[in-house]
């Protein structure tokens, strides 16, 4: 297999993940919330899904209706957990466990945001997280003053790491590092979570990790 064809299968793989949350973006707008997860990949599912809460806070932000927000996220999170218990298959069940993940994050931070009283899209409690956007037909990726475009790079339908303070501190200095074309090293005592943050930073920008042990 010569470099032009595997070029030209990796130009096709990103274009179709950049096609599939374009379409689904759509879908999202037209279904009732718990019907389109189970219509989608489940790495479309979770760009998606971090594309339009990223759009849902900062109008909530900009209409001051935080707080009223935090109940919707609260309602969202229960009616997807009311989807595990119901009849769904294997796969299904896999993209709402790692969904799960993020929105209990998601909620997490609208209550940081409500604790906090933010009154701007710009202010660094809102800022300081990674936030998704849908921006001249590619996904954009943005923490704090940091923006690098979705890598498209296939993933399945995986698993997402639980995401904890220091979680955030560690995604906030490898972006910063990213951007600016360097590397990161974290460092720490062995078995506390320097690899799995890194892969799942990986995940969440969608580009290759690879992992040498």
């Amino acid at each position: 297999i010569n470099a032009e064809y595997m070029g030209q299968v990796e130009s096709a793989m990103r274009k179709a993940i950049q096609k599939q949350i374009l379409d689904s973006i759509n879908d999202y707008i037209l279904k009732p919330r718990t019907e389109w997860v189970l219509r989608w990949p489940g790495q479309v599912v979770l760009a998606v899904d971090g594309i339009m809460f990223t759009r849902e806070v900062e109008q909530a932000i900009l209409h001051h209706r935080v707080p009223e927000f935090y109940e919707k996220c609260v309602n969202n999170l229960n009616s997807i957990v009311d989807l595990v218990r119901g009849n769904i298959t294997r796969l299904q069940r896999k993209t709402i466990e790692a969904l799960l993940v993020v929105m209990v994050h998601n909620r997490d931070t609208v209550a940081g945001l409500v604790e906090a009283a933010v009154q701007s899209p710009d202010d660094f409690e809102w800022t300081s997280q990674l936030r998704y956007y849908w921006d001249e037909g590619t996904v954009m990726v943005k923490m704090v003053n940091t923006h690098l475009e979705y890598g498209y790079e296939y993933l399945g339908n995986s698993t997402r790491l639980v995401i904890t303070p220091l979680t955030e501190r560690c995604y906030r200095t490898l972006m910063s590092a990213l951007a600016l074309n360097l590397g990161g090293a974290p460092e720490g005592p062995a078995g506390t979570g320097k690899t799995e943050t890194t892969k799942d930073l990986a995940k969440a920008l969608a580009k290759k990790c690879v992992s040498f042990l």
